[in-house]
């Protein structure tokens, strides 16, 4: 639904109804679907944001990313596509489970504002108790994936957990939300490494990139609320840029893209490494000439492109893995450097002398047995003969 339809700032939220196929929040994305889910469902279902699927998979492809780069040296191994399932499901419920935190705390905001005043706390369609437990049992799931990851991801996952905390409330005491919101949505890669192997500087410049990237594509995001939030006093990147959010986000995604490539170097990504961070830049000039030229009513459309961004780097990085590269053979290689040759003897003290014994010759076929038949014959195999003159 359009966000005309109800005004900006309300004092009186619109209450959900349960017949109206046109009650739900303006911002979702698969109205049809949940119409489909039976009625006592629906609420829940937009509480964990399960009909906006674009949050899941910009969660979920960080921990692809972060277990495929820490692959790039010995190759995929069958058992990561079941650790890939536990990462869709982790992040299926952890990123329901944040959602439903946000918007328990969020819920005075949300019931000022047209895009998340029919959201299911503000509507009265969940009571806060019944979202305090759909959060417990969200958790509970969630705490079943943890205990599959080996021991170094589990304690990695745990580090996690304040950052989830304290996000709803970042918006409140600074301009940089967004900033917040990559430190936590792209703590995947370091769980997606801990599971593949260990944490290394790489891996932590991988994740900084992600960050720089998050940052871009919430920016466009909230492109879409920011007239809402001067009005209420939420804070975001996109009011601090103001008239250039669009231009500095782009700016954002081009460090993304450094850091990205740079941390593949390090990793040894080879080509195809720069060419997934090349890839990556490309979409991010895509976005930037789309808002320029279509106008902030894109923005929505522009963000959800963000999860085939960050399809292109954990595709990258697969393929990267799969097939390693194998040493340059150019003339750009790097020169052939001769052994030193080896000296014939060695001078020691009073006269004498160290000599190293001759290496044999080469065994070809029917040289070994030519040599014993002239020695026995009295005959010098080694001496060389000059034709008689005529």
């Amino acid at each position: 639904m359009a966000n005309h339809l109800y005004p900006v700032v309300m004092s009186q939220p619109p209450r959900y109804d349960k017949t109206d196929s046109f009650s739900y929040p303006a911002d979702t994305a698969l109205p049809g679907w949940l119409e489909s889910l039976p009625a006592g469902w629906r609420p829940y279902a937009m509480l964990a944001r399960l009909d906006r699927p674009v949050g899941i998979w910009l969660l979920f492809l960080p921990c692809v990313i972060g277990l495929a780069f820490q692959r790039l040296s010995g190759g995929l191994f069958l058992a990561d596509l079941a650790w890939a399932v536990l990462f869709l499901i982790g992040a299926a419920v952890m990123r329901g489970a944040g959602c439903t935190w946000n918007d328990i705390t969020d819920r005075d905001f949300d019931a000022k504002v047209s895009r998340t005043a029919l959201r299911p706390i503000p509507s009265g369609a969940v009571t806060l108790k019944q979202a305090y437990t759909f959060l417990l049992v969200q958790l509970g799931i969630g705490f079943g994936v943890w205990l599959m990851l080996p021991g170094d991801a589990k304690i990695t996952a745990l580090l996690a957990l304040p950052l989830v905390a304290v996000y709803p409330f970042a918006k409140r005491v600074t301009w940089w939300p967004q900033a917040w919101l990559g430190l936590t949505f792209n703590w995947g890669v370091l769980v997606g490494a801990a599971t593949a192997s260990v944490i290394t500087g790489p891996v932590y410049i991988l994740y900084f990139g992600l960050v720089l990237w998050t940052v871009a594509y919430d920016t466009i995001y909230a492109l879409q609320d920011r007239e809402d939030d001067a009005l209420i006093g939420v804070r975001s990147t996109a009011r601090l840029f103001g008239k250039r959010a669009v231009l500095i986000s782009f700016c954002f995604h081009m460090g993304a893209a450094a850091l990205i490539a740079l941390a593949g170097m390090f990793n040894d990504a080879g080509r195809i490494g720069a060419f997934t961070a090349l890839v990556f830049l490309v979409h991010g000039l895509w976005q930037t000439m789309t808002l320029k030229t279509q106008g902030e009513k894109s923005a929505l459309r522009v963000f959800k492109s963000n999860v085939w961004a960050g399809a292109l780097v954990a595709a990258g990085f697969l393929f990267a893995a799969l097939l390693p590269e194998r040493a340059p053979e150019s003339i750009f290689a790097a020169p052939a450097v001769a052994p030193p040759e080896r000296a014939e003897s060695v001078s020691l003290p009073f006269g004498f002398e160290l000599r190293r014994k001759p290496e044999p010759k080469s065994d070809v076929w029917l040289v070994r047995e030519i040599r014993a038949a002239m020695e026995l014959r009295g005959l010098d195999p080694d001496a060389t003969e000059t034709p008689p003159e005529r």
